[in-house]
């Protein structure tokens, strides 16, 4: 298996205040989250805001301990590794982030965040100028963006364009896995087809494995293989994509399904 999750825990501590009744040790925003994905897969994981999705997404990155249990990539124990050791591995795991603005720097042009992106996998491109330009000209091409715009600023792009300047960047080390943390909740409707397109082309081309966060199950189908429902820090349901949608199980998932607008629905509104 290509990751596997094993009983993942993710806690924080609480610290006890005067208004607070009784012990609260921590809040368990994951857990005990076992899972297991194949090479080239995309998993789905959904569901409402608080539910711990970002926290598993960071614990997974190793942005933030887990208090317990394993993740394993490709035979290797992230949680066992020293802290030099998860600098290096992190380059075979990247994340796309909600909103494409606040994780670009706004003072860097295109060509210098895509540059240094690379420099991580490839330091020898440093030394080599038409090499790092012919490096940074694929990049843009191939999340389809015209490589005449690599002086511009974040700025002075679209937040579909933004989006994909920071698909390239995650893209810019050769990672084994993408984790997308709600990458087209900020973006207009018509944009987020285009984007979520690209990214099953990129799966292909690639043959990337991704985690694709959402609370919007309709997104999730669409490019999901198979979908994870996470309620209260816990895996509740799991199921290959067009399965779960047709015959949920949990309460939860069901919920969650009766809430995605209809046709008729958003016609009333």
């Amino acid at each position: 298996m290509f990751l596997d999750l094993q009983e993942v825990k993710t806690h924080f501590p609480v610290k006890k205040g005067i208004l607070i009744q009784k012990e609260v040790d921590s809040v368990k925003a994951v857990d005990g989250v076992s899972l297991s994905i194949k090479k080239g897969e995309i998993l789905g994981l959904v569901g409402e805001s608080g539910c711990g999705k970002s926290t598993l997404s960071r614990t997974i990155m190793q942005l933030i301990p887990a208090t317990s249990g394993d993740i394993i990539l490709e035979g290797e124990n992230l949680t066992k590794l020293t802290s030099n050791e998860v600098r290096q591995k992190r380059l075979d795991f990247q994340m796309i982030f909600q909103d494409p603005y606040a994780s670009l720097n706004p003072r860097m042009t295109i060509y210098s965040t895509l540059s240094e992106a690379l420099l991580q996998r490839h330091p020898g491109l440093g030394r080599n100028k038409s090499g790092m330009m012919d490096a940074v000209v694929a990049l843009m091409e191939r999340v389809g963006l015209n490589p005449s715009f690599m002086k511009k600023y974040p700025h002075e792009f679209s937040g579909g364009q933004r989006q994909r300047i920071a698909i390239a960047r995650a893209l810019a080390p050769e990672p084994k896995l993408i984790i997308a943390d709600e990458p087209v909740s900020a973006l207009d409707v018509s944009i987020q087809s285009q984007i979520l397109n690209l990214l099953l082309k990129l799966r292909d081309e690639l043959d990337l494995t991704m985690i694709f966060i959402s609370h919007d199950l309709s997104v999730v189908r669409y490019i999901a293989d198979n979908i994870a429902v996470m309620y209260k820090g816990k895996i509740v349901e799991y199921g290959e994509s067009e399965q779960l949608f047709n015959h949920p199980e949990h309460d939860y998932t069901k919920k969650l399904l009766e809430a995605i607008p209809t046709m008729e629905s958003a016609a009333t509104h």
